[in-house]
């Protein structure tokens, strides 16, 4: 009984220093479409507030941005298209995946 309790101990204290070690890397971020502006080009900027009363963020895009409308893959230009048809721009969400160490966006994806 006393080695389990030992092994016990010394696997929790594994696993403790284990995650000891993580970071953040990214940050997801949910918006309503009012408050996101969608970049004009591939290596621009896309600008949103993450929450009403926070400030507006504007973080760098780059080439390798995905972009996705109802879980479809689109092109930069297409997806801008899809967000300028849409209806009930304050009741539909962006979701904005922020690389925070390179500081610019991994994905934006919308439900619309």
């Amino acid at each position: 009984m006393k080695s389990r309790i030992i092994l016990t101990a010394l696997l929790l204290g594994l696993a403790q220093s284990a995650t000891a070690g993580d970071r953040i890397t990214s940050q997801a971020y949910e918006v309503v479409l009012s408050e996101f502006r969608a970049p004009a080009t591939e290596n621009g900027g896309a600008s949103f507030k993450p929450c009403s009363e926070c400030e507006r963020k504007i973080v760098r895009v780059t080439s390798a941005t995905r972009y996705s409308v109802n879980g479809q893959p689109l092109s930069l230009e297409k997806f801008r298209q899809a967000l300028a048809r849409a209806s009930g721009r304050d009741e539909t969400s962006i979701t904005v995946l922020h690389h925070l160490e390179s500081n610019t966006i991994v994905s934006v994806s919308a439900y619309i």
